[in-house]
């Protein structure tokens, strides 16, 4: 009887220190350990700084400047009303051009074999008016009709020749009438001056 009442305290002794030992099963807060916390987020990006870019400048558009002095240039049917007929097509005037400058010219002849001419002299680089101010050509300055939109006009005569210059912008019309008087190259002057300002003033 002693014996089998020392196993029985025996087991219960073990029972108890086992029960002390491992996890309370209905004790959640001991039965599992914490998990260890694990982040799924994927990491920042670096920041970089960003700079400004600034909008690209407009350029102004420069003009077609041999274009402008072709329009300003008389054709055929500018001088058809005074008889003549195409010449070799150089004018060398008396405007004093430089060496940035650039012309357009056409020439015609009447009959009589006076000469009429026409040129259109670019200054890109400095005003028309001021060129035709600091120009001086022979002869005799005369009067002529004022042209509108004109921003200067000057006119010589010189022997039997009249000499007309017309300036606006960076473009100066040249017209020059070699006849058998100086009156009637003045004349004729004077009957083509509307139609070369016309077509200079037309030009921007």
């Amino acid at each position: 009887m002693r014996h089998r009442q020392a196993i029985a305290l025996t087991a219960v002794a073990l029972v108890g220190l086992t029960g002390c030992d491992g996890p309370d099963p209905n004790n959640l807060e001991t039965y599992y350990d914490d998990p260890v916390p694990t982040s799924s987020a994927a990491p920042a990006a670096p920041k970089t700084s960003e700079v400004p870019v600034s909008p690209a400048k407009a350029t102004p558009a420069q003009p077609d400047l041999g274009g402008l002095a072709q329009r300003a240039l008389l054709s055929d049917a500018d001088v058809a009303g005074e008889g003549v007929q195409p010449g070799p097509g150089e004018a060398s005037g008396c405007l004093a051009d430089g060496p940035s400058a650039g012309s357009w010219t056409a020439s015609w002849r009447y009959p009589s074999g006076s000469e009429l001419s026409h040129r259109v002299v670019v200054f890109p680089d400095r005003s028309a008016a001021r060129a035709v101010a600091e120009n001086e050509c022979a002869g005799k300055t005369v009067s002529v009709p004022v042209q509108p939109g004109v921003e200067r006009q000057q006119a010589w005569s010189d022997g039997k020749t009249c000499t007309v210059l017309l300036a606006k912008g960076m473009l100066v019309s040249e017209l020059t009438v070699a006849a058998s008087t100086g009156a009637r190259a003045v004349d004729a002057a004077k009957r083509l001056l509307p139609a070369m300002a016309a077509k200079l003033t037309a030009q921007p």
